[in-house]
């Protein structure tokens, strides 16, 4: 499933560099983009990834933007929104 986390605290290429680092680290989550305030990832839907992703988008100093919808495409079916 893909999901757009939205985060806070970035402001350069090396906030973009270390969000994508921490995101990397995370097992069974894979980056698929990276800009100043998200980043796309593919989660594994068993794994349990997103809260794994935003403790260590977090870990690594940035503020994942809680309350928002994200965005989730998982497999065909069609976009929907959960509430963060």
């Amino acid at each position: 499933m893909e999901a757009t986390i939205l985060v806070s605290g970035m402001s350069c290429g090396h906030c973009e560099a270390a969000v994508r680092k921490a995101v990397e680290g995370v097992s069974g989550a894979t980056v698929q983009s990276v800009t100043i305030g998200s980043v796309v990832v593919d989660l594994d839907p068993d794994a349990g990834t997103l809260a794994a992703v935003e403790a260590a988008i977090e870990h690594a100093g940035y503020d994942v933007v809680k309350g928002r919808a994200l965005n989730v495409i998982s497999g065909d079916a069609a976009a929907s929104t959960i509430d963060a």
